[in-house]
Order: structure tokens, then C-alpha cells, then sequence
């Protein structure tokens, strides 16, 4: 689109061409938290004390109750997130994050999901989807009680959804891509107003 794999944004300049960085979400962490030992990470009460450290008091309140995966996740957001300036895939995201993706056959605290980074945001989102009716409908009940504990970025229960899933999905995958973000970085648009076609 721009004849060249090196675009410029803002003061960076973002190289398409060179291998993209694949790294799971808590390695990410850990690279921007070195303190944390593997002992650590599986500590949720350390978890949160990391996680409640540059929080004003009046945004401690959904932190105080978020479990491991949900602290994996915040962690991420707080201290990950906003570095990644070069293409980076995040793999391994918690399930507890993850209410749509098929949980991983090895593991099954993380799913089979990728998000896409570039210039501190994502620009796409891929997983297995999740056929299992029973793990959906448990998934979005931990969404409900999340909801209530004050966590704003949930999903509501879909009870339409279970029961299409009951009917029988096969094993499928998706990827969203954020065209308009993907635009922001071709034209080195600051704002997404810039690049939607009705900024109402």
C-alpha cells in the first residue's frame, strides 16, 4: 500500500518486513517486571500487590477481587501493552480474559489466542473458538460475576449463543483486523477520527 515495509508514525518507524516478535502474555511480563520470579507469577496475592502498586486508591476497587488470570491480563495492560511499538504477537492469553477462545489442550489456564500489537495498540485478534456449550456458558457466568465485581471490559451472558453452540459447532477459528487502525499507520493519522469514513 505505501511501496515500502518500513512506514513512519509519529517519531517511530515501524519495520513490517523483519520478523515479528511472538511472545506468550506472562514472558511479556516479565520482560517489563524482571522482579517477578516464576514463583511469583503463580502467586495471585503477589500479583496484585504488583498490580495495585501505581493504581490511585479510588481504581483499586475491581483489582482487589480479580483472580490470576484476570490479574495476568491487567498486568499486561498496565505494564506491556503500550511498549510494544514493533509488530509483536502475544500468544498464550489467560482463559479468564479469553471468553470466546478454545482452551489450550496442554495448558487449559490459557486458550489458543493471538493479538496482533503495533505503536502500543492492538491491530487484530485471533483465536480458536470456543464449541464447548457447557465451557461457554460457565465462561460467561465468570463474566457476569466479573461484571458485578466492578470489571467494566465484560461480556454479558448469551443465552442465545449457548444455545446455537448446543446445536453443534465445528472446529473453527476467526481473526478480527482493525482496518481503520491499520489505515491510522499507513497515513500516520494520530487520530482514528481521521481515517473513519462518518467521525460522528
Amino acid at each position: 500500500v505505501c511501496g515500502t515495509t518500513r512506514v513512519q508514525y509519529g517519531e517511530h518507524t515501524i519495520d513490517f518486513k523483519a520478523g515479528w516478535k511472538r511472545i506468550p502474555m506472562w514472558e511479556a511480563i516479565r520482560e517489563k517486571v524482571p522482579a517477578f520470579t516464576d514463583k511469583d507469577f503463580s502467586d495471585v496475592e503477589k500479583l496484585r500487590a504488583v498490580a495495585l502498586e501505581k493504581l490511585p486508591p479510588k481504581e483499586r476497587g475491581p483489582v482487589q477481587t480479580m483472580n490470576h488470570g484476570e490479574l495476568v491480563g491487567f498486568l499486561f495492560e498496565q505494564h506491556v501493552e503500550g511498549t510494544l511499538v514493533q509488530p509483536t504477537f502475544i500468544t498464550q492469553f489467560p482463559t479468564a480474559v479469553s471468553p470466546l477462545a478454545r482452551r489450550n489442550d496442554q495448558n487449559p489456564d490459557i486458550t489458543d489466542r493471538f493479538e496482533l500489537f503495533c505503536v502500543g495498540r492492538e491491530i487484530a485478534n485471533a483465536f480458536s473458538e470456543l464449541n464447548d456449550p457447557i465451557d461457554q456458558e460457565q465462561r460467561f457466568r465468570a463474566q457476569v460475576e466479573a461484571k458485578a465485581r466492578g470489571q467494566e471490559e465484560t461480556m454479558d451472558y448469551d443465552a442465545d449463543y449457548i444455545r446455537a453452540l448446543e446445536q453443534g459447532l465445528p472446529p473453527t477459528a476467526g481473526e478480527g483486523i482493525g482496518i481503520d487502525r491499520l489505515a491510522m499507520l499507513f497515513t500516520n493519522a494520530q487520530s482514528i477520527r481521521d481515517v473513519i469514513l462518518f467521525p460522528l
